[in-house]
């Protein structure tokens, strides 16, 4: 399959989103923590809009993460930046794709753990959290490099859609 010449539409609108649910979702996801930690205590536990929100935003994640993953099988996307070393290359495509894997596995883990009660998907859920950090830290900086220091364009592609 031949390299599109850019990302699509749907592609760049996914990552945006997904980008700002991974973001909500780490920054206002201690409350699910606090209420899974008194459910295992056999304690109830009130409504709170924000467990609520961060179920459903897992869902969300798991659900546009999976539609993203057909896309780049059935689209393919772009190749790198040319002139690009490459241990550069291998590094984004590691960390794009253990990106993928989070949107997927984090959501089930998560879910197996609220709704399943199984608690060694929680613990395997909350080692997530430093990860991504992590991780989404390492893609913005690469990105900003590109954009500041390389001035290659990199950025750009995931704003203009090539369709």
């Amino acid at each position: 399959m031949a390299k599109p010449l850019g990302y699509s539409r749907v592609q760049i609108r996914l990552h945006w989103i997904i980008a700002l649910l991974i973001v909500a979702q780490v920054v206002f996801g201690e409350n699910i923590g606090h209420a899974y930690r008194e459910i295992l205590r056999g304690n109830v536990v009130e409504f709170d809009p924000l467990v609520m929100s961060h179920v459903a935003g897992g869902m969300l994640i798991f659900a546009l993460g999976v539609w993203r993953l057909v896309l780049r099988v059935r689209r393919g996307v772009r190749g790198p930046v040319a002139g690009q070393p490459r241990a550069q290359v291998l590094a984004a495509e590691a960390v794009h794709y253990v990106l993928y894997a989070i949107m997927i596995v984090a959501p089930i883990t998560g879910g197996l753990a609220w709704f399943g009660g199984i608690q060694q998907a929680g613990e395997a859920h909350e080692m997530v959290k430093p990860v991504i950090v992590g991780l989404v830290a390492v893609h913005v900086l690469a990105a900003l490099y590109h954009q500041f220091i390389k001035k290659d364009g990199l950025l750009m592609r995931m704003k203009q859609p090539l369709d």
